[in-house]
């Protein structure tokens, strides 16, 4: 398999498709392609991106490409099995999947203001009343997740599944724009960033070359 990815200090999803792919435990090729850099166009064209959407992450599995940071968790579950990625309990599995949808689907106004940026950390942000209801949503299925499945170990549903590596970029964004967030939401936060695969991604990004200005402007 190969992992086609952006890069790692801006790109969300593909943190997201990374995770994902870490998680199957099966060997793939990681393919960095940087984002907006001047010869993108050329890049996205050579890169074997899905060419349905030129976006990442994308992955390619034999004659298999599958796109979309969802859809590469839920092939890979199907490929590996899916307790590897979801809770085995009926009601935990429901409510972690909803949660997912939300995330894949929503937050819009978190994620147009709060860009990532593994590189960088603010204080003193304002934000928006949208955002900071994103915020309070996103902490609400936290605290449920948290105190309803989470007795079995640190992560939202006890153990790592998908449901934090959906969340796993909104955790970087409370970092980098210091949100204050409650106890037990500052421990998961905590528990997420010392994740090995984290810590991993973090260091990669750190050494990359490559700056998207549009992103950057926002802390100057």
């Amino acid at each position: 398999m190969k992992l086609i990815i952006g890069n790692k200090a801006y790109s969300s999803w593909s943190l997201r498709g990374w995770l994902a792919a870490k998680q199957s435990g099966l060997h793939f090729e990681e393919i960095i392609v940087p984002l907006f850099a001047p010869d993108w166009e050329q890049r996205k064209r050579q890169a074997d991106l899905a060419p349905s959407s030129g976006k990442v992450p994308t992955l390619w599995d034999g004659e298999a490409v599958v796109w979309d940071s969802l859809a590469i968790i839920d092939y890979l579950a199907d490929k590996v099995g899916r307790d590897r990625y979801w809770p085995k309990d009926e009601v935990a599995r429901g409510m972690a999947r909803s949660m997912v949808a939300e995330m894949h689907a929503g937050y819009l106004s978190l994620r147009r203001e709060c860009p990532m940026n593994t590189r960088r950390t603010v204080t003193d942000v304002t934000l928006s009343e949208e955002t900071q209801a994103d915020a309070i949503r996103i902490l609400q299925n936290w605290a449920e997740a948290r105190s309803r499945f989470g007795k079995y170990g640190p992560y939202l549903f006890g153990t790592f599944s998908a449901a934090d590596i959906m969340f796993a970029p909104v955790v970087t964004r409370f970092v980098t724009y210091g949100f204050t967030l409650p106890g037990f939401a500052q421990a998961y936060a905590e528990a997420i960033m010392v994740h090995p695969w984290m810590e991993q991604w973090y260091a990669a990004a750190a050494e990359e070359p490559w700056t998207i200005e549009r992103i950057e402007s926002a802390f100057t």
